[in-house]
């Protein structure tokens, strides 16, 4: 498969800061050797520094999403599979609208889910999906070059198990679909049953037991093993039609033993071989 990697390093407005140092870290871990071993003819591709440098959270982390989404349709007309590895979950707003997506899968230990009137920390991150699906920030995100929010019965939420007391109240009025790992596949095809025909997959990887591995400062128990998070992924990348995959929220000041970069690519070479399968 011809695959685009592209890079956005930045973390809550900050170039590479905290986990945006985790797609650098990524690279040098391997991942390009790892899915040219595997066969894939890989390019990398890197937004850089944006705009006149200054730090502004909102701001940049837009400004990171319009400049991915335009990466990712660059790598559309070429015919390449875009993956975008990113410091902050935010970013996948501007992956599904460059790949113009119309279905979402959410793999994330958090719901992001907050809005500007229920978060009580004021992190935008935390109002990542809530900004997929429009339910805040509509007037920046409908400045990102092709985006469309995705309906709420099209989205997955997978192994959410931190939520505040408004996402959980959210999560209630919402169609959107809550699953465990080991039902991750019949929950995916409930995408397709939706309408969805183009499906993102979001993967913020504290979604992991932080027992099994601990990929940034977020350490909530629970949650799957490296193992199990890959079957599960694979199982919906073959009930749903996958577009684009985002990898998010690798911070390598957690991750003393460097057992990150191999399991991504481990997961992304089982994943690129069922989407070629399918």
């Amino acid at each position: 498969m011809k695959i685009s990697i592209i890079l956005a390093s930045y973390d809550s407005g900050h170039y590479h800061g905290g986990c945006g140092q985790g797609p650098d870290a990524l690279i040098a871990g391997g991942l390009v050797e790892a899915l040219t071993l595997a066969g894939h003819e890989v390019s990398v591709g890197d937004i850089g520094r944006l705009g006149d440098g200054q730090e502004r959270e909102i701001a940049t982390g837009f400004a990171v999403c319009n400049a991915v989404s335009g990466e990712v349709r660059i790598a559309r007309d070429r015919g390449r599979f875009p993956i975008v590895l990113a410091g902050n979950c935010l970013t996948s707003a501007g992956a599904v609208a460059g790949g113009g997506a119309d279905g979402i899968i959410w793999a994330d230990q958090h719901g992001d889910l907050n809005t500007p009137e229920t978060s009580t920390t004021g992190f935008l991150n935390g109002m990542a999906l809530a900004t997929v699906l429009g339910l805040c920030w509509r007037p920046m995100a409908k400045a990102i070059p092709g985006f469309q929010p995705i309906d709420p019965s099209r989205c997955v939420l997978v192994n959410a198990r931190d939520l505040d007391p408004a996402e959980t109240q959210l999560l209630e009025s919402l169609p959107v679909v809550r699953t465990e790992c080991p039902n991750a596949a019949s929950s995916a095809e409930r995408l397709t049953a939706a309408g969805a025909k183009r499906v993102h997959l979001h993967i913020d990887l504290d979604v992991h037991d932080p027992e099994k591995l601990q990929a940034n400062r977020y350490a909530d128990p629970g949650g799957p093993a490296p193992d199990q998070l890959r079957q599960a992924v694979c199982g919906m990348a073959l009930s749903a039609p996958l577009v684009g995959i985002t990898i998010s929220a690798y911070d390598p000041a957690f991750d003393a033993q460097a057992d990150v970069p191999p399991l991504v690519g481990q997961l992304l070479n089982d994943l690129l071989t069922t989407i070629e399968a399918r």
